[in-house]
């Protein structure tokens, strides 16, 4: 198997978060339209992560934040976003890197987006040092062809939106 130096799943990864992206920002110029509002999900020790140090104690791990009705000062760069939000009625300002963003939900509409914090960016991606990967091994004999359609189990059929995650998209 070839070596991906083209590095589709950063490609694709960063492509969707420009759609994160271009939605805050939409929001913070314009407001939310219609029913829209957002569930947003992040790593709330990932770097670059700016958390008041009672809701880091709330939260060590991950905080999901939904922006509906009551946020503030929603201001949008090329690699995060910082928005004004209230916890039990104490006011907080919030500074989330797209780096570190874990899952995007819009229920209005049934669209989400997962995303692997963990994944090298697109800067540490070209830092990586190039490994060959060797090939992979031959089936046995008693192992489906990749051509045999059981090979696969069939797709479930969908009851609404579907959160597509980009592990899906790799060679495993």
């Amino acid at each position: 198997m070839a070596t991906d130096l083209i590095r589709y799943d950063v490609l694709a990864r960063d492509a969707l978060r420009g759609v994160l992206r271009r939605v805050l920002a939409d929001a913070a110029e314009y407001g939310l339209p219609g029913e829209h509002h957002f569930f947003i999900t992040f790593l709330s020790t990932a770097e670059g992560v700016k958390l008041s140090p009672r809701l880091l104690a709330q939260y060590p791990q991950e905080m999901t934040v939904i922006l509906q009705h009551q946020f503030w000062d929603l201001v949008v760069t090329e690699d995060r976003f910082e928005v004004g939000l209230s916890f039990g009625g104490i006011p907080e300002r919030l500074v989330v890197p797209f780096s570190s963003i874990k899952s995007f939900f819009d229920p209005s509409v049934e669209f989400g987006l997962q995303f692997d914090p963990s994944l090298p960016s697109e800067v540490e991606v070209a830092n990586l040092p190039t490994t060959s990967v060797p090939a992979s091994p031959a089936p046995a004999d008693d192992a489906p062809a990749a051509s045999d359609p059981a090979a696969e189990p069939p797709p479930k059929p969908s009851e609404g939106a579907e959160v597509v995650r980009l592990d899906r998209f790799r060679k495993k």
